[in-house]
């Protein structure tokens, strides 16, 4: 665990830092800056309406009594990605709109399938009873 929280909160920092030195000795620092509002911009844009739509769909498959575990993971896979938007970076900017367009969200959301499954089945996540 300690080695997953060394590598998001010190290599991916110095990673996005160094992506960005290289971005504005080749834009420079006007187009650089720009660059990151827009991207900035149409992220939140994307993750608004993104959004809306998981919201939708969760209210239309919980009005037809069915149980919606793609849209709850869905609905956790657009926060996720909006968050990453939030985050100044090209890398973090990049795995936000990945996880954003629904084309590849498939994709990420097998990931999760598969973390949730692994936690359930080896035992590392025990359901407690509320009283």
């Amino acid at each position: 665990m300690f080695n997953k929280l060394l590598v998001i909160f010190i290599v991916v920092p110095i990673l996005e830092l160094m992506l960005f030195i290289k971005l504005g000795q080749h834009l420079g620092l006007g187009y650089t800056l720009l660059l990151m509002v827009i991207a900035g911009f149409v992220g939140v844009t994307l993750a608004k309406h993104q959004g809306f739509l998981m919201l939708r769909q969760l209210q239309q498959r919980l009005s037809r009594g069915e149980m919606p575990t793609d849209e709850i993971i869905d609905s956790l896979l657009v926060l996720i990605g909006a968050v990453l938007l939030i985050t100044p970076g090209i890398i973090t900017d990049v795995l936000g709109f990945l996880i954003l367009i629904p084309l590849t969200r498939g994709y990420f959301r097998k990931i999760a399938k598969g973390f949730l499954w692994g936690y359930i089945a080896t035992g590392k996540i025990r359901f407690r009873r509320i009283r």
